[in-house]
């Protein structure tokens, strides 16, 4: 596979948080307990949902040297106890956009989330695979 330059690659992170901008509703980032499906066209198991934090719109806060930065989500409350094992983010459109793997990809202060307890995001940042 080809690898785009860093300028490209940050380029192609500011499309992307257009992309989730597009639609009505605001982008979300919702969490699981289950096994991550092999590709975001597998639908999740809404019985592993855990918590639904949603971006703000726009979402994209900055463009830096080495990353994007997105604004921080709304705080969520959590739906059901359980350990968060990866998020499904969806656009405003509500279309799958990326799965992430909680403690590599996003770190939450706990995983371990109880239901009924407010979750929140400081900072999201988006770096280029290169």
């Amino acid at each position: 596979m080809n690898t785009p330059s860093k300028i490209a690659s940050l380029a192609m992170l500011q499309a992307l948080a257009n992309y989730l901008d597009q639609g009505s509703s605001n982008a979300t980032l919702i969490f699981y307990d289950d096994t991550r499906p092999t590709s975001v066209n597998v639908s999740a198991d809404n019985s592993a949902k855990l918590l639904t934090l949603n971006l703000p719109k726009p979402c994209l806060k900055s463009v830096n040297e080495n990353n994007i930065e997105l604004f921080a989500p709304s705080a969520g409350i959590a739906t059901k106890t359980g350990t968060a094992t990866w998020a499904r983010v969806f656009n405003g459109e509500g279309l799958a956009v990326v799965d992430v793997s909680v403690g590599t990809d996003v770190v939450l202060d706990n995983a371990d989330l109880v239901i009924g307890s407010s979750v929140k995001l400081d900072v999201i940042y988006l770096s280029p695979q290169i």
